[in-house]
């Protein structure tokens, strides 16, 4: 992606609590969600009704600001409010890109009837969203961006294409970026749009990958429409609120960013079709409160949960195992060698300590990014040094996992039926989704923008070196050269 994906390192569940402990007003709002949460978890509710219980309570996503259904937490805490959720048995919010990107740049740049008509359908997941921003010739020079909108009374109709549109085949709704002036320099001008996905104009071709998964998409826009209504930011000013869906993106994906374009078994939205469904079967039965989890048929529900053609399963299965493994790896890896005795190789055991590392220096730096917001303050580049680690973290856990994966890490399954056939002849159930994301591997350090775009950043926004010598900021965009 730049148009993407989902938790956090598996060592930050432990050490985030301990740190976190000393925060008092931390602990005074955990403990308050925990009262929350006795109250209002019934496994018996639907999907839909219990993420409207969490949603306008705050607790979906409580980084939000207060105006716009959150809490004003702190990122970092915000991942300890998932955890608790979690902890308790109840099923956690409802994840996606809505709540990851299209939530905090409606809430910064949207006014209130906006994020009253777009963020609450985001918290309660009635709907899912997917980022409509890169094109075949504009990735990581965004802004070169062709798509058009033009005005046609109170709509604009689109026409262009996009692609590596992550979930495009689930979402009811887009973040649109769309050239409405061509005559005034590119970044200038470029709208962002609320575009309603399932109308007529709209093609969305998967695209297959070569995990056999099609997480990606190509979209194709033919006369689609969106009312100006939609306008998010104000006309031609979409290049600010891109960059702050961008900077959320790469906070949300670098390591201890703590947020997910997935996880859950169950998927928010009208199209994968769970939210009329018992919210109690897509939780396990195990370590509920007061005996309040699910029946045990968590299982059975991630399996039918894509009502069209088995979508959403795989949706929710590839975000949250592959996902999974790539910020959990540590400990996952740990275990692993443990049992295969891969842990006595010297090596193996010198990478582990690196990658469970890595993953602690994310979460520090989560801890460092809270404490000076809670100053007032930021830290410049901090999101690109963040993914900057989640490449690192990406590329370790891949070759590392291959490792100790032996022999049995050159074989793949293409579906679910032939996975748990190999986990079977395997003898090891986390083989699979170890292969698997040595071939996810080389997807997270070009989506969301590729490591050179985030040295550049770092290198031109944060340490002020100069930029390489253009004229795209004064010429405008109908007057430069296109890519053929």
């Amino acid at each position: 992606m730049t148009d993407t994906a989902t938790k956090t390192p598996g060592s930050f569940d432990e050490a985030a609590g301990s740190v976190a402990s000393g925060d008092t007003r931390t602990e005074e709002q955990l403990s308050e969600l925990r009262a929350w949460l006795s109250k209002n978890w019934d496994a018996d509710l639907t999907v839909g009704e219990w993420w409207e219980r969490l949603g306008v309570a705050g607790w979906s996503a409580p980084n939000l600001p207060e105006n716009a259904y959150g809490k004003g937490m702190a990122r970092s805490d915000a991942v300890l409010v998932a955890q608790e959720i979690s902890k308790y048995g109840a099923l956690g919010a409802p994840a996606g890109l809505g709540l990851l990107l299209a939530a905090p740049t409606i809430a910064t740049h949207g006014t209130q009837d906006q994020i009253d008509l777009y963020v609450r359908d985001i918290v309660t997941g009635k709907k899912a969203w997917c980022q409509l921003f890169s094109e075949p010739q504009a990735g990581s020079d965004l802004a070169g961006l062709q798509t058009k909108a033009v005005r046609d009374g109170d709509e604009w109709i689109i026409n262009g294409q996009k692609v590596w549109t992550s979930g495009g085949q689930y979402a009811d709704l887009g973040m649109l970026l769309a050239r409405t002036d061509s005559d005034v320099p590119k970044h200038v001008g470029i709208s962002y749009f609320a575009f309603e996905m399932l109308q007529d104009g709209v093609d969305v071709r998967p695209l297959r990958e070569m995990t056999g998964r099609a997480l990606f998409n190509e979209v194709f826009l033919t006369d689609a429409r969106v009312p100006d209504s939609a306008l998010i930011g104000g006309l031609n000013k979409g290049w600010a609120a891109a960059n702050t869906t961008l900077m959320n993106e790469r906070a949300g994906l670098g390591s201890g960013g703590g947020n997910a374009a997935g996880g859950d078994s169950a998927q928010p939205g009208t199209v994968i079709g769970v939210l009329g469904k018992r919210v109690g079967d897509f939780v396990g039965s195990e370590g509920a409160p007061n005996g309040r989890r699910g029946s045990g048929a968590g299982a059975k529900a991630k399996a039918g949960a894509g009502a069209k053609a088995g979508a959403g399963a795989d949706a929710g299965e590839a975000t949250s195992g592959l996902m999974g493994i790539m910020r959990g790896g540590a400990s996952m890896l740990i275990r692993m060698a443990q049992n295969n005795g891969a842990n006595r190789d010297a090596g193996v055991r010198q990478d582990l300590v690196r990658l469970y590392t890595l993953g602690e220096l994310g979460r520090f730096n989560g801890l460092r990014v809270k404490a000076v917001k809670e100053q007032g303050r930021d830290i410049p580049g901090m999101p690109n040094v963040a993914k900057l680690s989640m490449s690192q973290i990406v590329r370790l856990t891949r070759d590392l996992g291959l490792r100790i994966a032996g022999p049995a890490g050159m074989l793949h399954a293409y579906d679910a039926g032939k996975k748990a056939g190999l986990a079977k002849l395997i003898g090891n159930p986390f083989v699979g989704g170890v292969t698997e994301m040595a071939l996810f591997a080389q997807a997270p350090p070009i989506y969301g923008g590729t490591d050179q775009v985030q040295r550049n950043i770092i290198g031109e926004r944060v340490l002020g070196l100069p930029k390489e010598p253009n004229n795209d900021r004064v010429t405008p965009f109908s007057q430069l050269p296109k890519n053929a």
